[in-house]
Parts: structure tokens; sequence; C-alpha cells
């Protein structure tokens, strides 16, 4: 009896373990079921939440280069550290050790960290050096990650920086030409879909969904070596005459391309830990300023073109001062009878006055608005100023004296030396461009040739023995020129020891290739005439300028003479 009680007992579980098996494996199948067919589209979904992730591809920037093809800016492969809060955990305590070696506070990690507690992902450091990434991959800290960026690079340093300008921790261009064409330089990022693991590492591709696209190359019509010279030589003479600042422009007067723009002070965009914003500026094309006596040329050539004056005309200055109303315009010494050439050669204001006011006002306003002053130049840099000049309907005796030699107009050094291109080239205006082999917009004549090459043999007489910028001149070169010594606006009307000196000229006067324009702001230390603070500048940077390009000398007689005053033995 109890033998039978056991069996049955022992049948009944038997079948109740069965039965549990059985609805076990049932229910396994029809977990398979949903989770294979009838819920995968959701899982799918879900892991895909979790595990795929769209990255994106970075590509790199344009590389900006000189017109030899000379790299001036150029985009390197860097990483930059990044934290996910959440993966951090246990973790914690190591977060001082990793501030330390990217040179951060401890503290101020942790704050931020804690701030940003709910997000996956936090910048600590951009842009690291291959050195420190690898240091910091090698801390294997949960939930710190490595990312591949691009940094800008620029190796010229400052020798170039106010014209490129810069990008900023982006690559997206803050400054300069950098900014200009950021739609050109700028490259498209891709992107893809990966499978990351839960600690972020990417174990598989899936698909790509757009290929990046690298920005395209811009070529400057910047010539690096010219651009070096100008910028020691400028930088020289700030620190010789204890300068504010300084400007010098060098053009092609052939195409209209900028081959060199330099200004002091400048900066290093490579380290910007102590950038002043003034030092920023492109001085050469944001900044104006009274052109002084270098206006006179345009002044004699609109006299010229009237057919009121010739190159012979007399022109008394006597006594070296002349009354224009209740005003007196004034020379620095009396110079007596001049004609118009040698009103340009003495710089004489009260001869160059009495030219102006000899001339219906509305054709001086109208050949200086032809020559681009009082517009921008459309060069396309950004900031460019378009300078001063006031409606001829509205200008009284003094004001066209004064305009004469360059008071109450302002221009920057940029308007300058496109106006002085018009001299080089026998009255063609051609438009500037910082874009080498770039297309001319605009090329027309605003004065007659002969007036011009009338105008041109002044100016080269002004960088004679008896001019008032000897110093501009060239072994082997003929050169011609203009100097201007500009007193400063101050409260209540003009400085009395604050200057511009400035310079503009261009060479070989034979057939002129280059012009160039330099201005020293508030020479301090003794000179500050134009002649003796920018005139020399101009000479190195031309004399430099000129054998680089391969032009050939003009003035073969004053070369000879040269060489044989060298050969004399001490």
């Amino acid at each position: 009896m109890s033998h039978e009680k056991n069996k049955g007992n022992y049948r009944g579980r038997r079948v109740f373990i069965l039965l549990c098996m059985g609805l076990a494996a049932v229910t396994l199948v029809w977990r398979a079921v949903c989770l294979q067919v009838l819920d995968k589209e959701f899982l799918l979904s879900q892991g895909e939440a979790r595990h795929l992730r769209v990255v994106s591809l970075p590509a790199h920037r344009g590389v900006i280069k000189d017109r030899n093809g000379e790299p001036l800016a150029v985009s390197t492969p860097v990483e930059s550290v990044w934290v996910n809060p959440q993966e951090l955990g246990g973790e914690q305590q190591r977060i001082p050790e990793l501030a330390a070696l990217l040179s951060l506070d401890g503290g101020k990690v942790q704050q931020l960290l804690a701030r940003r507690a709910d997000r996956e992902f936090v910048y600590l450091r951009r842009h690291l050096s291959p050195i420190l990434a690898e240091q910091v991959s090698a801390l294997k800290i949960p939930g710190v990650y490595l990312q591949r960026e691009y940094r800008r690079y620029y190796p010229g340093g400052e020798v170039a920086a106010q014209i490129v300008g810069f990008t900023n921790i982006d690559d997206l261009g803050q400054e300069g030409l950098e900014l200009a064409y950021e739609d050109w330089l700028g490259g498209e990022p891709g992107a893809k879909r990966v499978i990351k693991d839960g600690k972020h590492h990417i174990i598989e591709d899936v698909e790509s969904i757009s290929r990046p696209h690298p920005g395209k190359d811009l070529k400057l019509s910047i010539d690096r070596r010219i651009q070096y010279l100008a910028y020691r030589e400028l930088k020289t003479a700030m620190k010789t005459h204890k300068a504010l600042a300084a400007s010098a422009v060098v053009l092609d007067v052939k195409s209209g391309e900028v081959l060199a723009m330099v200004n002091q002070p400048s900066f290093n965009p490579n380290n910007r830990q102590q950038l002043r914003r003034s030092h920023m500026r492109n001085r050469a094309v944001t900044d104006v300023f009274e052109p002084g006596s270098t206006m006179k040329p345009f002044i004699a050539a609109a006299a010229l073109q009237s057919g009121r004056f010739q190159p012979e005309t007399p022109i008394s200055t006597s006594p070296g001062w002349y009354r224009v109303g209740v005003n007196t315009v004034r020379d620095v010494h009396d110079y007596g009878q001049l004609d118009v050439t040698g009103v340009i050669r003495k710089s004489s204001n009260v001869g160059i006055s009495k030219i102006a006011l000899a001339l219906p006002a509305e054709e001086i306003w109208t050949l200086l608005t032809d020559l681009g002053f009082g517009a921008q130049t459309y060069s396309g840099f950004p900031g460019e100023a378009s300078g001063l000049l006031s409606y001829h309907g509205g200008w009284n005796q003094i004001e066209t004296a004064t305009l004469a030699y360059g008071y109450g107009i302002s221009v920057t050094a940029l308007q300058l030396a496109q106006a002085y291109g018009v001299l080089a080239t026998d009255g063609i205006k051609r438009s500037v461009t910082f874009l080498h082999e770039g297309d001319v917009s605009e090329e027309r004549r605003v004065l007659p040739a002969a007036a011009v090459q009338q105008v041109r043999v002044m100016l080269e007489q002004a960088t004679g023995p008896d001019g008032t910028a000897p110093q501009a001149r060239i072994a082997g070169y003929r050169v011609a020129g203009k100097t201007g010594t500009v007193k400063k606006p101050a409260p209540g009307g003009y400085s009395t020891n604050k200057y511009l000196a400035v310079f503009a000229g261009m060479a070989p006067v034979s057939d002129p290739r280059l012009v160039m324009v330099v201005m020293v702001d508030e020479p301090a230390n003794g000179k500050y005439y134009g002649g003796q603070v920018a005139a020399p500048v101009f000479s190195r940077v031309m004399s430099g300028a000129l054998r680089l390009l391969a032009i050939p000398p003009d003035d073969l007689p004053m070369l000879e003479t040269r060489r044989s005053h060298e050969e004399e033995p001490a």
C-alpha cells in the first residue's frame, strides 16, 4: 500500500516537472518568437538607440598659399579630450590626475562635470599636442575619450597675420582673408553611422551617410619674400623712431595685385594668449589718415589736365606764406619763384594752394573721386574703410587750399597706393586684389597719359638731391615719389608735436612696375619728416622687391657710380 502510494507521488512529481519544463519551453519559444518576429522592429530600434550612432567626419580647411605656392595657413589633425560624466562613476578620484596633465584646475573640472552630470559629452580641452594626447590615452580613465579635429597653423607667424587673419577653435574664419573667404576655405564635414560598445568605442562601421569634402585652397597675390622684407624693415623703423604704429603696402601696378601689406604692431596667430584687439587690425585697409603732401601730385595732375598750367608755369611762393581769407598757408622756407615742377620737388604748400585755387573745385573733386578717394577699393577685405572726401559744393577757399596739401581728406594706405598706381600706369586705374591671377574687375582711364608722364618727372625730381626724399633713391633704379609730413588732429586743431610720416612712390620710373606706400604714426625719436622716416623704408623694401622679381635696373650710370665708390680703397 505504501509502495503504491509512493509510486503515485513519484508519477505526480514527474508529470509536474514535465509540465513545468514544457511550459518553460513553450514560454521560451514564445519569447523567442516575440523577440525575433513580433517585437523585432521595436527591439532593433532600442538597440540602435543605445549603440548605433551617427558620427561626424571632420573635413580639413583649404590651404592659404602665397603667389608662389608657399603655405601661409594650413590645417593639421589634432586630438581633443572630452568626457562622458555619466561613465566616470567611481573614477572621480582620478579627475585631479587628469586635470593636472591637461594643466587645468582640478576643482573647476569637478565643478564643471557636476553641473553637466546629465550630459554625455563635455569638452575638457581642445587641440592637444600629439604627445599630450598619448599621455591622456595612457591613463585609461573610463569615460575619458579623444576626438580627431583640425587646428589651423600659420607658418609665417606675425609676418602676414593681419592679412591672412585666423580661425577660432572650431576652424571657422574670424578675421582677415580667413573670414572673407570662409565659404571657399571651409570644408564640409561628412557623416557615417557606426555601432559603439558600452565604452563608446566604435566597433563597426555600418554605413556612410555623406563623404567629407575638404575646403578649397586659396592662392593669394602676396609674395611671402616681399612680405617678410616689408615686415622686417617696417618693424625696424618703428622701433628706431619709437613710433606708435606703422603700415606699408606694395602693389604690382600691372595687375593691381597686393604683393605685400604689413602693419605694426602685429601679433602671432599661433599664440593668442595675450592678444590685443588693436594688434589684429589691418591698419592699411581699416584705418584712415590725412595724407598730407602725398596729395600734391594729384592736384598737379588736375592742373596739367585742365590746360591752364604747364610743368614750367611760374608760381610765386614768396615770402613763404600765403593769406587765404583770415587763414595763412605756410611753407617751411621761402622758396621764392618756382614752377609747377618745383612746387612738387620742394613740396610747397603755398605753391600748390595757389594752383588749387586757380582750378574749379568741381574738377579737383571729380579727379579725386575718379582716383578712388572717398570710396572703398572693393578689395574684398573685411572692414575696409572708405575714407572721407567731402562734396565740392561745400568747399570754401581755405578748405580747397588745405585739401591740396592733404588736410581735410582721409584715406587708407591701400587707397593711396591704388591712386599712385594711376600715376604709374599712364593714367589707368586698376582694381586692387589680394588674389593671384584673379580677374581684374575694373580698368579704366582717369587721366591723360601726357599729364601723368609729366607728373612722374616731377616726382622723380622730388627724390633727387634737391627734393624732399633723396633717401628714397635706389642704386641702379630710377625712383619717383612724394613725401608727406602730417600734423595729427588734436582738441581745438592740430598737434604741434605729433606727426604722421608718409611716403608714396614707384619704381622703376622708365616702366613703373611697383608702387609702395609707407605710413609711420607718431615717430618720437627726434626725426618725424616723411623723407627722414618713411622714405628710407621705401628704399630698402623696394630695392629688395625689384631684385626678387628680377626687374632690370634702369639707371645704370648711378649703379656704376655707386660701385666705383664702393671699390675705392678706404
